[in-house]
């Protein structure tokens, strides 16, 4: 019995697609649909977004968070939809697809993309760390909340675990954080948060 391939999406296709409801990526041409996040998900995305804005907003920096804005690999028919995403404002007018499809794909409009992990916790660690180095994105956040990520990455026993992908040389250099350990952000130098605060807003005991 031959099994059926699935016809291949291009990143035009997906994008003319793309409905209002939902939450959809394009992986290497095949459109998968993101589940709907739990609250606590959602609770530490939403933490860390105010975070950052109040961090930029003090230093008077021209950056925004949008709400549902695509990164777009070069040479690649894949679109990914970060948990947050900022952009560099002043570098938007360099976007071909900005303007139309509010898609970015060149490093100097993304300073810094946070990825909060799920069930699907390879994706962030392997697919999307390769893709946004392979981009150049200066600045990656794997928030790994519940610590279901490998023990490389969340340690042995695991636990929650902030990875913070640094891109030095033209490749990233990873450090992790854990319990009351200080975040250090090569875009925010001066950002007082710990990884247990993040991970409070995700429920878990102080």
């Amino acid at each position: 019995m031959t099994q059926a391939i699935p016809k291949l999406v291009t990143f035009e296709d997906f994008a003319a697609w793309r409905p209002e409801g939902g939450r959809y990526e394009l992986h290497d041409g095949v459109i998968v649909e993101m589940a709907q996040p739990v609250g606590d998900h959602e609770d530490v995305v939403g933490f860390v977004a105010r975070k950052l804005t109040v961090e930029f907003d003090r230093l008077n920096l021209p950056y925004t968070i949008p709400k549902t804005a695509l990164i777009k690999p070069t040479n690649s028919e894949s679109a990914y939809s970060p948990d947050v995403l900022l952009l560099n404002r002043p570098n938007l007018v360099n976007e071909p697809l900005w303007k139309k499809e509010s898609t970015v794909s060149l490093a100097a409009s993304i300073p810094l993309v946070v990825e909060v992990v799920s069930t699907n916790w390879d994706d962030d660690y392997y697919t999307k760390q390769g893709k946004y180095e392979g981009i150049g994105i200066p600045e990656y956040w794997v928030v790994d909340y519940l610590g279901l990520g490998a023990k490389k990455f969340t340690g042995n026993p695991k636990q929650p675990t902030i990875s913070i992908y640094q891109l030095i040389d033209g490749e990233y250099q990873v450090t992790h954080f854990r319990g009351t350990d200080r975040i250090i952000s090569p875009t925010f130098p001066e950002l007082n948060l710990t990884a247990e605060q993040i991970f409070q807003a995700g429920g878990l005991p102080t």
